[in-house]
């Protein structure tokens, strides 16, 4: 009977055991696809370099750019383009998807982005696409761009299986400079990814982004798209980011954060000039520290960033822009910048370009 007793009691834990493994499993796997497309697990961050052909550089004719100084390449990189057919911009008339197939500038230097995507330096590198609609939002939202929507659509299914991060209307709260209405806003959100989940588009993480000052709560909550149309929220990192709301909102929706937009502006009509070493230091202590003092203290929620490797004072776009017209951003240009940000780099936090880089992104199957 002692022998019977305890060969049942065996019994009973092997299964109890085997049962709490199975839960466990089964906790992790949910776990797991809980994630937002493309989110990195917990505590990691991809690295994205923004934002045109001479910031990025690595190209045959565009050669004295991030790429071509860091050795580690970062995990992506970010452009543009627009659905704004007859805008004009610093002398420039859009055409529409401008910057995507073909080389372009409307101030604010050369974008191609196709040029990247066709080099050996952009291989494993997902992409962030800002997509511009101002003045168009309406257009957009009833249908009147559906066209270019979906040549754009085929354009992002070819590059399957890189991941594509399509900021839809980026920086929609910056009601001085993009002027969206919110109604019109969010109906053309909504139609973008409708039209791109009708064709069966699977490589692309649709990311909602604030100009990361402008907004309350309350105010963020009135621009949502909703749950199922954002898979990330984002904002921009320049001057004020102390006013930021985005990463409390996104907790509160469970949704990684994406700081889209990120450069060393720390006031209005101030200079920041890297290759200016008192400036360099003052940059580094009171912007590069909280910035990446930010990314450590929310592990589980900011995900990617994307620095804008740029020398704005250069560029016609922002001869007249408070915030950017006294800016040089480009790391390369300091040698203390470039040790601090390639130490902050290799911490294991951070995800760069890598042969299985993709397989470390939830999404789709690469």
């Amino acid at each position: 009977m002692n022998f019977l007793r305890r060969l049942c009691i065996s019994a009973c834990a092997v299964f109890l055991i085997s049962a709490c493994t199975s839960v466990q499993k089964k906790q992790t796997k949910i776990e797991e696809t809980s994630r937002a497309k493309f989110e990195p697990e917990d505590g990691k961050c991809l690295v994205f370099i923004g934002q045109e052909l001479t910031s990025i550089g690595g190209l045959e004719e565009y050669n004295n750019g991030y790429l071509d100084y860091f050795e580690r390449r970062p995990a992506g990189f970010t452009a543009y383009t627009v659905l704004t057919p007859g805008e004009e911009s610093f002398g420039f008339t859009h055409k529409g998807l401008d910057g995507v197939t073909s080389t372009a500038d409307w101030g604010d230097n050369d974008s191609n982005m196709s040029l990247q995507l066709g080099d050996e330096d952009y291989k494993n590198m997902a992409l962030a696409i800002g997509l511009g609609m101002v003045h168009h939002d309406s257009a957009v939202a009833y249908g009147e761009r559906d066209e270019m929507i979906r040549e754009l659509g085929n354009f992002l299914q070819q590059q399957a299986p890189r991941p594509i991060f399509l900021r839809i209307g980026y920086e929609f709260d910056g009601h001085d400079w993009n002027h969206y209405n919110r109604e019109h806003y969010i109906k053309a959100y909504k139609r973008i990814k409708d039209i791109y989940d009708e064709m069966g588009i699977t490589n692309v993480a649709y990311v909602w982004q604030s100009c990361g000052f402008m907004s309350s709560l309350e105010e963020l909550e009135q621009w949502y798209p909703g749950d199922d149309y954002v898979d990330w929220c984002a904002f921009s990192f320049f001057g004020a980011w102390k006013k930021q709301n985005m990463i409390a909102f996104a907790k509160q929706k469970g949704k990684p954060v994406f700081i889209a937009e990120a450069t060393p502006a720390l006031e209005e009509n101030k200079e920041t000039d890297l290759a200016n070493q008192d400036q360099a230091v003052e940059a580094w202590e009171n912007w590069f520290t909280p910035f990446f003092a930010t990314i450590h203290q929310n592990p589980k929620t900011v995900k990617a960033i994307s620095y804008i490797n740029c020398n704005w004072k250069a560029h016609r776009m922002w001869f007249d822009n408070p915030t950017f017209k006294y800016i040089d951003s480009r790391l390369q240009v300091n040698p203390m910048i470039m040790e601090k940000w390639e130490a902050e780099l290799e911490k294991e936090t951070y995800l760069m370009s890598s042969d299985n880089l993709y397989d470390k992104l939830n999404g789709p199957s690469l």
